[in-house]
């Protein structure tokens, strides 16, 4: 199935990677009898279009032909920050011009960050809205914590909660409708968050106003990762989609949130192509999460991240089980990490995760490659998550114990129904030091409770980094209906 992503002058194609796909197929696109290009990626750029135009394109692979036809972007409005008082001089402080601007603008038109280093705290999109930034803008969030108040309706490893606003927030929190929709962020300018420092100002000031409340928490509190754990679940998102709806980001660069950078919640149909992720000694730094979200899709992107690049979630018990919102129909693609976790299913998945596709990835210089990982308090489960052709340190599906606090699900998770095939493992984990070590190649280690074992996983055309220690690279506990087909180690 082809889908696109339109901009004025040009139109990105992008695919699903064929179930007969063997490695080294090349995907042709063309405009009539004129080829645009040959790839082996799954997606492609058209470029040089008119805008408001409509294309038909036709992609062409092995033994399938498929035709698309798309239109590209009309030329929108500009409604220029600068118009409104906006300076771009990395000092003033531009909340105020900005969100009038955001707030001035009409369906259909686009507000526009021109080059400079705009400061701001919070800013909410509306539907029906363009933001751009253009080369060389950056929009820059603030490291005093008042900016981003009053706090919102938030969710934060799976508990809703109130939180400080994002600095990009699109939509209004709500399990039941969508608040927010049509939306696109997009440019070649960064959103650039108050990082660190933000996140540190924010556990300063929390620490005090829950003084009380964390003292009433006992002994209870022990069961956290740390003692600032519950003040710094507060913290802001960089961009936060809350019950958005049709939003595309794509070009722009997403860097040092006090938090997760990119973290969709109860949305759907939100696409990420594109983009550079960036975050550099934020505790949780992730990349791009969807939680309990459906039909995501990340292509084209590129990683280098303090945390998870991407991170798959779904809500953490006993409050994850109750709301029981899966996230489903996650599409991850054509991405590569330079350094950071890799990508991660969980460990807040209690609402369900289903329907995880991944494929032409590089996660080979990270520190879990591909995980999914839950406690055994979580309930909910993991099912039907396909990793194809894709680079890797290694394959984890575990159970861990950290992130561990609150009351148990009645049911221990399950994992069951996932397959891996044409990967290589390089069985090497790029450490936060830049260090490689090795690690184990394939570890699967279950819930030790009958009837939640690890169940129905297949591995298929695996190529293994044995290492100069050639140790055993494999390792299986609490597992059942495990197979394994044409597996090499060199």
């Amino acid at each position: 199935m082809v889908s696109c992503v339109s901009k004025q002058n040009a139109i990105v194609l992008y695919w699903d990677l064929p179930e007969a796909y063997k490695k080294g197929d090349a995907f042709e696109v063309s405009i009539g009898e004129k080829s645009l290009g040959k790839t082996e990626k799954c997606h492609l750029e058209a470029k040089g279009l008119a805008p408001d135009t409509e294309y038909t394109f036709t992609l062409t692979g092995k033994d399938f032909k498929e035709e698309i036809t798309a239109k590209t972007e009309p030329l929108r409005r500009r409604i220029n920050i600068a118009d409104f008082g906006a300076v771009g001089d990395g000092k003033t402080l531009n909340t105020k011009a900005i969100q009038a601007a955001i707030d001035s603008s009409k369906a259909g038109e686009c507000v526009y960050i021109p080059e400079g280093d705009f400061m701001t705290g919070s800013l909410f999109l509306h539907s029906d809205m363009e933001l751009y930034l253009e080369k060389g803008a950056i929009l820059h969030g603030t490291a005093n914590v008042h900016d981003y108040e009053p706090k919102i309706k938030s969710r934060f490893e799976g508990i809703e909660m109130m939180c400080y606003a994002a600095l990009i927030n699109v939509g209004e929190l709500d399990r039941n409708s969508i608040t927010c929709q049509n939306v696109r962020i997009c440019g070649e300018g960064r959103v650039c968050g108050g990082g660190r420092p933000l996140a540190e100002e924010v556990i300063r000031v929390e620490t005090i106003l829950m003084k009380d409340y964390i003292a009433s928490l006992g002994d209870s509190v022990k069961e956290c990762e740390t003692s600032t754990t519950i003040q710094g679940r507060v913290r802001p998102r960089l961009i936060n989609l809350n019950s958005a709806e049709n939003v595309t980001v794509y070009g722009i660069t997403i860097e040092n949130g006090a938090s997760w950078n990119f973290h969709m919640i109860y949305s759907k149909n939100v696409v990420t192509c594109g983009c550079t992720f960036k975050s550099d000694g934020v505790w949780n730094g992730d990349g791009w999460d969807p939680d309990s979200s459906s039909n995501c899709t990340i292509f084209g992107c590129q990683f280098y991240t303090g945390d998870d690049a991407v991170a798959i979630k779904s809500g953490k018990n006993p409050e994850g089980n109750v709301i029981n919102r899966p996230c489903e129909h996650i599409r991850v693609f054509d991405c590569i990490s330079y350094y950071g976790h890799g990508i991660t299913v969980g460990s807040e998945m209690s609402g369900g995760i289903n329907d995880i596709k991944i494929w032409n990835c590089d996660m080979g210089d990270s520190v879990f490659g591909i995980e999914i990982k839950a406690t055994k308090k979580r309930g909910g489960f993991v099912r039907n998550v396909s990793v194809r052709n894709t680079r890797t340190c290694r394959v984890l599906m575990h159970s861990v114990g950290y992130n561990d606090d609150g009351i148990g699900a009645p049911t221990v998770p399950v994992f069951e129904d996932c397959s891996f095939e044409d990967l290589h493992i390089t069985a090497r984990l790029k450490g936060m030091d830049g260090e490689n070590r090795e690690c184990q190649a394939i570890e699967l280690s279950g819930f030790d409770v009958p009837g939640h074992f690890i169940k129905n996983i297949k591995f298929k055309n695996i190529l293994i980094d044995s290492g100069e220690s050639k140790r055993q690279a494999i390792y299986l506990q609490c597992c059942e209906g495990i197979s394994f087909e044409n597996v090499s180690c060199k």
